[in-house]
């Protein structure tokens, strides 16, 4: 090896990044297409059940991807479903089990913009990967504004389940 190339070597093992980081970061996000279908689906499920809801879908790094408020929604249910959805990015799992479990801090999360500690907001997992999450209000509760957000799930579990 010559001085030169030996030098470059040394240098850049000096000098260089530190060994776990990344130049690229690779991530895998919600489609436009299943995240419409999501929120369609979740829109759906709710009118089913006598309710008039919103549902946002964000992707993994909570920007929104869709959102469809349903004739007669309030259109507070458009912000509401989509802090919910932040939250499920922000905690990792259900914004109802962020709020179960991190009570200690709900005063705290609910002052940072775009968060809200509310039921109504589910994950959308892809092969152990969260590609994104919706969230959904307007009905009367959040447990079942999740009801809703959880069939469009199962509506669409193939379909989310084969993804890649």
């Amino acid at each position: 090896m010559s001085h030169i190339k030996r030098n470059t070597l040394m240098l850049a093992l000096v000098f260089g990044a530190p060994a776990n980081a990344a130049d690229v970061v690779q991530q895998r996000n919600i489609g436009m297409e299943l995240a419409r279908d999501v929120a369609s689906e979740a829109v759906l499920a709710c009118r089913k059940a006598g309710y008039q809801v919103s549902a946002v879908v964000v992707d993994a790094s909570a920007n929104v991807r869709a959102v469809l408020r349903d004739d007669v929604a309030a259109r507070f249910t458009i912000e509401l479903a989509q802090r919910k959805a932040n939250m499920v990015i922000m905690g990792g799992t259900s914004s109802g089990a962020v709020s179960e479990n991190r009570g200690d801090i709900r005063e705290e999360l609910n002052s940072v913009e775009g968060l809200i500690m509310l039921q109504g907001g589910l994950p959308i997992v892809v092969g152990g990967y969260r590609i994104g999450a919706v969230g959904v209000s307007g009905a009367p509760g959040g447990d079942k504004d999740e009801t809703c957000a959880r069939a469009a799930l199962d509506a669409l579990e193939d379909r989310i389940a084969f993804a890649d």
